[in-house]
């Protein structure tokens, strides 16, 4: 039996679990929902989301509502009665009259270990806050932000290495496997869900501006690593650094410790600089970019702009409350 679908998602998180769908004769996609076109860049040029760029390359019909509540895009959904509504990082609610009109179910591919990290950045907040694994779940769908029944989930470990980008691929694979595995077991009946926990809810809102600077005097080494890590490449972390911007990309937390005031510099060779954090742990740069410049390993910044830096002085300078 083929079931009809109509997937909705929008970053490159979603594009893998609509290319699954898509080559699977399975199922056959009615339509693609996803987010209109944004301004994108310096040059605010006019750029369609990942997953409209894909469901175009398969001539897809791809509807884009600025708002989906009451749109034409919502009537023309629910006329189609899918037998599944797929969501994977959408970014819109889904009004009840729509999660009703799917035959089987609607259900969505979120990118954390339900009920942690409800929200718009799970994986964001999972590395930020040190967490040794997340996950996806398959859940179903309510009116309320992802609050519905889990029907399934896989565990994925973070590394040291990992940031946003390489935990948003892993992430995206799991949870690409998992919900073709799901699928047909919601089809037949053979699931069993289970309600979220209320008392193990935790949210995960979107990163705002303010979380992207660094503060050495009251961040530790390893958790400037998680903070950068966490960002990193969707919403760079930065410090002022004479009284510019300047955005880290990694770091390494170091064993030792320091009796200088965080943000100073305890050690600087032609190829390191390391410097204070708080509770005195010191953090070794390692690549980073400054103001107006591509991002460069800390041997080129220390032998340009960083070159008349010593030990002893102050780099990272206390954070802007722009």
């Amino acid at each position: 039996m083929t079931y009809t679908v109509v997937f909705m998602g929008t970053p490159k998180f979603a594009v893998p679990i609509l290319e699954a769908l898509i080559a699977d004769p399975n199922y056959q996609v009615k339509a693609v929902v996803t987010q209109p076109d944004r301004p994108q860049g310096r040059k605010h040029v006019l750029t369609p989301t990942p997953v409209k760029v894909a469901a175009v390359a398969h001539d897809l019909l791809v509807l884009q509502p600025e708002k989906l509540a009451g749109s034409d895009a919502m009537a023309q959904v629910m006329a189609m009665v899918p037998d599944f509504i797929v969501t994977a990082a959408f970014g819109q609610f889904l009004p009840t009259g729509l999660l009703e009109a799917a035959k089987i179910a609607a259900v969505n591919t979120h990118a954390s270990l339900l009920p942690k990290y409800r929200g718009g950045a799970p994986v964001h907040y999972a590395i930020m806050n040190g967490d040794a694994e997340t996950g996806v779940s398959i859940m179903y769908m309510v009116k309320q932000m992802d609050a519905g029944d889990v029907i399934d989930v896989v565990k994925v470990p973070i590394t040291a290495q990992d940031n946003v980008g390489t935990m948003f691929d892993k992430l995206s694979l799991a949870g690409r496997d998992l919900l073709l595995a799901t699928l047909p077991r919601i089809a037949n009946g053979d699931t069993t869900p289970v309600p979220q926990a209320e008392s193990e809810v935790s949210f995960s809102p979107n990163i705002s501006h303010a979380q992207q600077n660094l503060n050495f005097a009251q961040e530790t080494a390893q958790e400037i690593d998680w903070h950068i890590r966490g960002l990193y490449p969707t919403h760079p972390a930065y410090v002022q650094v004479g009284g510019q911007r300047m955005k880290l990309t990694q770091v390494t937390p170091l064993p030792e410790t320091t009796t200088l005031a965080p943000g100073h510099i305890v050690a600087r060779t032609k190829k390191l600089l390391t410097i204070a954090a708080a509770n005195q742990s010191v953090v070794q740069i390692d690549q980073l970019q400054p103001a107006g410049k591509s991002v460069m390993p800390i041997q080129a910044y220390l032998n340009g702009a960083g070159s008349h830096l010593a030990a002893g002085q102050q780099w990272a300078e206390e954070p802007s409350h722009e």
